[in-house]
C-alpha cells in the first residue's frame, strides 16, 4: 500500500508531524515502511504560464511558446504535442539542474532560441503521467507564473510504502491508514462534508428499479447520473500514478482515486445496456450462491460483485449516462465462494477480498464531490440499496485481562479511547469491563487477543515496560493428579510382581461380549464407523481384550502370561467408568533349577496373592457376578473398606478351550474404589501383646466365610486381629473338620494378664459354639 503525505493531510492534520515521526509511528503500529522517498524538485523549476503557441518555421514537431516565467517572458521551444492544450506548465529555467545532472542552458534549436524547457513529470523525478508534458492546473494549489514548483506540497511529495499483513484491509486506503495514524498520533481526523446539490429532480425511481433474488451476502448503492464532459484533473493523474494505479481515461482515474481515497469499492456502468423494452433501467441481484452475487441487466451476467466486470457494460469518457455502483460483501464469504468457482477476478478483486470500506455513502459522496468539480453531471435523486443482514462480532475486554496480556497496567478509559478511534462501539458493562462492538472493516478481530495486539500497536511496543519473566505456577495438585500418581502407583507395583502392562483400544467385537454374558450398547448408540470390523463396539470389560492378548501370547509359545490393564469401560447407554483388570495365565514362573525344570500352574490362591500385593488387602466374598468367564467354584467378590467392587476367578473351562490357552485366572476390580483415601490416625498400643491358636471342630460345608463372620461380629477391644492357619480334614473326624484360628490379643491401657487373655478367648469360644456349632478339638 502506498500512501503520500499530502493525500493523508487531507484527513488528518501532518503539519506539526516530521517524516522521521512518520516513520516510527507506522512502525510501531504495525504498518511496517518499506520505503519514505521525499520527492524534490529541483530549484529554478517554476510555474510558466503559456502566452503564445506558434508552429516552428522549419520544424513540424516543435512549437515555439511565449511563456510568463514570472520574472518576464521567455521563448521555449518544445517538442510535446499537447502543449498547444497548455495554459499551465512546469518551465526549467536557465541554469536549473534536472536529475541525471542535466543543466539548462541557453540553446538555439533548428535556429530558434530557446530559453529553457518544458517539462514531462518523469523529467523533474516524478512519476510518469503520460506522453507529453505537465499540464498543470490548480488541484495542486493555485497557480502563479514564476512561483517555484518545489513550494507545491501535492507535488513536492513525500512517498510512502507500507508493507502491510494479510489482515489489514481495512488500511487498503488513505482514509483507513488516516485513521490508524489518528489513533496513535492523538489528532482528530477531519471530517469530510459534501452535500451533493441534485441538479435533476427526477427521482431515480422513475428511470431505475432494482429487483433482488436470494439470500444478498452483499450491500450495493446505485446512482444514476447524466454527464456531459470530463476535465482533465493533475493532481488525480499525479497521485494514481505515484501510488502506481493505472486507469484508462478520465471517468476510470476518477473511480480509482475516490476507491484508493475512501476504501470504497466503485465501478460505473454504461446504464443503456440495462435498458429494457420499456426503456426503464432494470437491475436484477441474483445470489447464486453464498458470497457469489451477480448483477443481471436483460437476462445478461454483466458483473459479479467484488469480484469481476463485464468489459461490454464499463463506462468510459464518451458514456452520457452512468449507473455508479459502491459495494461490499465481507472479505471472508467472497474469497471461500471464489475459491469454489472457476470465475476470473479483475484488479478490484484484491480490495474486496482483502477487506474494503463497508460506508458506501463516503465512497459515494467523495466521488460526487470530485465530479462536481471536474465534470459537468447531473444526478438523480435517491439511490437503489440493497442491504445485507451483517451481525458485528462482540468482544468482551475486561481490563485486567488485557494488562495481564501485555504486561502493563492500562486503564479502561485509555482503552475505551483507543478503540473508540479505531472505529469500535463501546459499552459499559460495569467497572473496568466493556463490550466493544467490532466494525465490519475489522473482519480480523474475533478475540480477546486480538483486541489485545490492537492496544498493544497503538501504545507502542516500545512504550511497554522491560520486565524480567516471572513463571508462577499455580498448585495444580487436584483430583486429577492424584488420580494420576495412584495409577502410576498401581502400574509399578503391578509390573513389580511380574504383571505386564497391556494397552488395547477401548473397541471390542460386539458378538464376543455377547457370547461372553456382558453388556453391550444399545442399537441406537452403536458406532458409526468401526475401524476395524472385530473392533466394532465400545467394551464393556477389559478382560475379552486382554483373554485375547493372552491368545497371542501362546501362539509365540510363551508359557507364562501375567498381563494388566487399566481403562475405560462402558455400559450400555455409554455411561463411562474406570476398571483396572488382571490375566494370569499358565505357569507361574519360568523354568528353572529351583523348580527341576517344572513350576506350577497357577492357581487361586497365588493369583489372589498377586492381585493382592497389586491393589492392598481386600475381602473375599461369595461371587454374586454372572458373566461367561466366571467359574462356578473358583470365583469371588472382592471386597474393599465393605463394597463390592469387583471380582476374581478361574476362568471358565469353556471359555479356556475357547481361546486355546492354558489354566487362567482373571480379576476386574473398579478403579475407583482403590483410590487412597484420607485415613484418621489411630493409636497405637504400647503393650505387648500375644498370638493365641484356637482349634475347632466344626462341620465340613461351614466354609471359613460363616466363621469370619461371626468373629468380625464380636466386639472385643482387645481382639485385635484373627486369621485361619489350618484346616484339617480327616477319616476319624466324619462329617466335621478341624479349623485353626489364630488371635492377635492386646491391650491399650496395660499389659495383659492371663486372666484377661483366657477371658477374650472365652467370648470366642462361646460365640463359635453358638453361631458356628463348634466344638473344641
Amino acid at each position: 500500500m502506498i500512501v503520500t503525505r499530502s493525500w493523508l493531510n487531507e484527513f488528518i492534520d501532518l503539519s506539526d508531524v516530521s517524516n522521521e515521526k512518520l516513520y516510527e509511528t507506522f512502525n510501531s503500529i504495525g504498518l511496517e515502511v518499506d520505503s519514505l522517498t521525499q520527492i524534490e524538485i529541483a530549484e529554478k523549476v517554476v510555474v510558466g504560464k503559456i502566452l503564445s503557441c506558434e508552429k516552428h518555421p522549419d520544424a513540424d514537431k516543435l512549437n515555439v511558446c511565449k511563456i510568463d516565467v514570472g520574472s518576464g517572458t521567455r521563448q521555449i521551444v518544445c517538442g510535446a504535442a499537447n502543449v498547444v492544450d497548455a495554459e499551465y506548465v512546469a518551465v526549467a529555467t536557465i541554469g536549473a539542474v534536472l536529475p541525471g545532472d542535466f543543466k539548462i542552458k541557453h540553446a538555439k534549436l533548428r535556429g530558434v532560441e530557446s530559453e529553457g524547457m518544458v517539462c514531462a513529470s518523469s523529467e523533474l523525478g516524478l512519476p510518469d503521467t503520460g506522453k507529453g508534458i505537465m499540464i498543470l492546473d490548480e488541484s495542486i494549489g493555485k497557480l502563479e507564473a514564476g512561483k517555484e514548483l518545489c513550494s507545491y506540497e501535492k507535488v513536492a511529495d513525500t512517498l510512502i510504502e507500507l508493507e502491510l499483513t494479510a489482515n489489514r484491509g481495512d488500511c487498503l486506503s488513505i482514509y483507513g491508514v488516516a485513521r490508524d495514524l489518528s489513533t496513535a498520533l492523538d489528532i482528530e481526523l477531519k471530517t469530510f462534508e459534501y452535500k451533493q446539490e441534485e441538479k435533476i429532480k427526477l427521482g431515480i425511481a422513475r428511470e431505475a428499479e432494482l429487483h433482488h433474488t436470494g439470500e444478498m451476502d452483499a450491500d450495493l448503492h446505485y446512482k444514476l447520473a447524466t454527464i456531459e464532459n470530463i476535465s482533465s484533473n493533475f493532481l488525480v493523474q499525479l497521485r494514481l500514478a505515484m501510488v502506481g494505479v493505472e486507469a484508462e481515461g478520465k471517468l476510470a482515474s476518477m473511480l480509482a482515486y475516490a476507491t484508493h481515497t475512501t476504501g470504497v469499492v466503485l465501478r460505473a456502468y454504461n446504464s443503456k445496456i440495462f435498458r429494457n423494452e420499456e426503456n426503464k433501467i432494470s437491475v436484477q441481484t441474483v445470489a447464486k450462491a453464498k458470497g457469489i452475487i451477480e448483477i443481471i441487466g436483460n437476462e445478461k451476467v454483466l458483473s459479479v460483485v467484488g469480484v469481476l466486470q463485464e468489459e461490454e457494460c464499463i463506462a468510459n469518457d464518451k458514456t452520457k449516462e452512468l449507473l455508479i455502483e459502491a459495494s461490499y460483501i465481507n472479505p471472508d464469504t467472497l474469497v471461500e465462494a471464489v475459491a469454489n468457482t472457476s470465475l476470473t477476478t479483475d484488479e478490484l478483486y484484491y480490495k474486496t477480498s482483502r477487506g474494503s470500506n463497508p460506508d458506501l455513502y463516503f465512497g459515494l459522496s467523495f466521488l460526487a464531490s470530485m465530479m462536481d468539480n471536474y465534470t459537468d453531471i447531473s444526478c438523480y435523486e435517491g439511490s437503489l440499496i440493497v442491504s445485507a443482514e451483517k451481525e458485528h462480532e462482540t468482544v468482551i475486554v475486561d481490563a485486567k485481562e488485557i494488562s495481564a496480556i501485555i504486561g502493563m497496567d492500562i486503564e479502561i478509559g485509555k482503552i475505551v479511547t483507543i478503540l473508540h478511534k479505531l472505529g469500535f462501539e463501546i459499552n459499559s458493562m460495569g467497572h473496568d469491563l466493556i463490550a466493544a462492538v467490532v466494525p465490519h472493516f475489522r473482519h480480523d478481530i474475533k478475540h480477546l487477543q486480538d483486541i489485545a495486539e490492537e492496544i498493544v500497536r497503538i501504545v507502542g511496543i516500545n512504550n511497554i515496560e522491560a520486565k524480567p519473566f516471572v513463571f508462577a505456577e499455580k498448585p495444580r495438585l487436584n483430583a486429577t493428579t492424584d488420580r494420576y500418581k495412584a495409577k502410576k502407583a498401581f502400574k509399578n507395583r503391578a509390573v513389580g510382581v511380574s504383571f505386564n502392562e497391556n494397552v488395547s483400544y477401548v473397541f471390542s467385537e460386539r458378538s464376543l461380549l455377547e457370547k461372553c454374558g456382558f453388556s453391550t450398547l444399545e442399537e441406537t448408540l452403536e458406532l458409526a464407523n468401526p475401524i476395524a470390523e472385530e473392533l466394532n463396539t465400545l467394551r464393556s470389560t477389559i478382560l475379552v481384550n486382554l483373554l485375547n492378548a493372552v491368545k497371542r501370547n501362546v501362539s509365540y509359545s510363551k508359557k507364562s502370561i501375567p498381563l494388566f490393564e487399566i481403562g475405560a469401560v462402558f455400559g450400555s447407554k455409554r455411561e463411562e467408568r474406570e476398571v483396572i483388570a488382571f490375566v494370569f495365565s499358565g505357569q507361574v514362573e519360568s523354568e528353572n533349577v529351583r523348580n527341576a525344570g517344572k513350576p506350577k500352574m497357577i492357581d487361586f490362591a497365588s493369583f489372589t496373592q498377586k492381585v493382592g500385593a497389586v491393589i492392598g488387602a481386600f475381602e473375599l466374598v461369595p461371587c454374586t457376578y454372572e458373566n461367561g468367564l466366571i467359574h462356578p467354584y473358583q470365583s469371588a467378590n472382592i471386597i474393599v473398606d465393605g463394597k463390592v467392587c469387583g471380582f476374581i476367578s478361574k476362568l471358565h473351562l469353556t471359555v479356556q478351550e475357547s481361546f486355546g490357552i492354558p489354566e487362567t485366572f482373571i480379576a476386574e476390580i473398579d478403579f475407583d474404589a482403590l483410590l487412597p483415601k484420607h485415613i484418621n490416625a489411630t493409636p497405637i498400643s504400647k503393650f505387648q501383646g500375644v498370638y493365641k491358636d484356637l482349634s475347632v471342630v466344626i462341620d465340613k460345608s461351614l466354609n471359613y466365610y460363616e466363621v469370619a463372620k461371626v468373629l468380625n461380629a464380636l466386639e472385643l477391644p482387645m481382639l485385635r486381629d484373627s486369621y485361619p492357619v489350618d484346616i484339617y480334614e480327616d477319616e476319624k473326624l466324619g462329617d466335621k473338620k478341624s479349623l485353626t484360628v489364630r488371635f492377635f490379643i492386646q491391650a491399650m491401657e496395660k499389659t495383659l494378664e492371663e486372666s484377661d487373655i483366657e477371658a477374650v478367648m472365652g467370648h470366642i469360644m462361646t460365640a463359635l459354639e453358638t453361631e458356628c456349632k463348634a466344638e473344641l478339638r
